[in-house]
C-alpha cells in the first residue's frame, strides 16, 4: 500500500490509496488535519504497508506491519508531525516587544491570546492573518521572516483577529485569469509572478479566476500593492467569492513557503 503527498509538503488533503492482494481496492481520504482516518480499513490482505510523503524539500518513509491499528497510527502520527510544524508568534508591541501568543494552527478567534498587533515573527510555514474574526476583513498573506510592525505586512491598522494556514506552498504553481465571471472572454494563464498585470495583459479587471496549481495572492494594484486576496486551489466563478469588492487586480503573486 502506497501513501502519497504530492507537489507541497504542507497540503490540506492527504490521499491514501491501498490496492490489496485479495483483489479489493479501497480509497481513503482525509480532507483537514482534524478528520480522523476511518478505522474500518480493510488492510488485512496486505503484509506490510509502506507510507511515503514527498515534496521538493522532504521524503518521508514508513514501512510497518499492515495491522489496521498499525497503519491508523502511521499516519496519524505523521500528519500530526507535519501540521505541527507551522508556528507563528504574534506580539502586541513593536518590534517584538510586549505581550505574545504562539500559534500553530488555524485560529478564528485570537481576540482572547492579545489585544493588538503590532509586530509578528514566522518562525515556518506561509500564513494569512484578518482583520477580523471568522477569516473576514482585510488579508495579509506572511511568509517565514520578522515582521517588526504591521506596516511591514502591509497592513492598514494593528487588528489582527483571525488566522489560518496556508496550504499548497510548494511544487508547480498555475493559475488562469478571466476577462469575465464565470471564466468567460479572453484568458491569461501563468505560473510566475506578474508584477503589472496591464502591461502584460492590457487589462486591469478580473472577473473570475482558476487555480489549478499552488497558492497565489492578488493584489490591487501593480508592484504588489493594495488589498490583498488569497487564493487556494479551486474555482473562482466571480471576484466576490476570493472577498473582493471590486474585480480590479493589479498584480500577482504565487506563495511560497521557503
Amino acid at each position: 500500500i502506497r501513501f502519497q503527498r504530492t507537489n507541497t509538503w504542507y497540503r490540506a488533503r492527504l490521499r491514501a490509496v491501498s490496492w490489496l492482494r485479495c483483489g479489493c481496492r479501497q480509497r481513503v481520504e482525509r480532507g483537514s488535519p482534524n478528520t480522523p482516518v476511518p478505522s474500518n480499513t480493510d488492510v488485512k490482505a496486505c503484509t506490510t504497508v509502506r507510507y511515503v510523503a514527498t515534496s521538493q524539500l522532504h521524503r518521508i518513509s514508513l514501512t510497518s506491519s499492515c495491522r489496521e491499528d498499525n497503519l491508523i497510527g502511521s499516519i496519524n502520527r505523521f500528519w500530526n508531525q507535519t501540521w505541527t510544524d507551522q508556528k507563528i508568534v504574534f506580539y502586541e508591541d513593536r518590534d517584538f516587544q510586549g505581550r505574545y501568543y504562539e500559534c500553530n494552527s488555524d485560529c478564528p478567534e485570537l481576540n482572547t491570546h492579545f489585544s493588538r498587533c503590532n509586530s509578528v515573527r514566522v518562525e515556518s510555514g506561509a500564513w494569512v492573518l484578518y482583520e477580523r474574526p471568522n477569516y473576514l476583513g482585510y488579508q495579509y498573506i506572511l511568509t517565514r521572516g520578522e515582521y517588526a510592525d504591521y506596516q511591514s505586512w502591509l497592513g492598514y491598522n494593528e487588528s489582527v483577529r483571525s488566522c489560518r494556514i496556508i496550504r499548497n506552498t510548494s511544487g508547480v504553481f498555475r493559475v488562469r485569469v478571466y476577462e469575465q465571471p464565470d471564466f468567460s472572454g479572453q484568458m491569461l494563464e501563468c505560473t510566475d509572478d506578474v508584477n503589472n498585470l496591464p502591461d502584460r495583459w492590457h487589462l486591469r479587471e478580473v472577473h473570475s479566476a482558476q487555480v489549478q496549481d499552488g497558492a497565489w495572492v492578488f493584489y490591487e494594484l501593480p508592484n504588489y500593492r493594495g488589498r490583498q486576496y488569497l487564493l487556494e486551489r479551486g474555482q473562482y466563478r466571480h471576484f466576490n467569492e476570493w472577498a473582493a469588492m471590486n474585480p480590479n487586480v493589479g498584480s500577482f503573486r504565487h506563495v511560497q513557503d521557503f
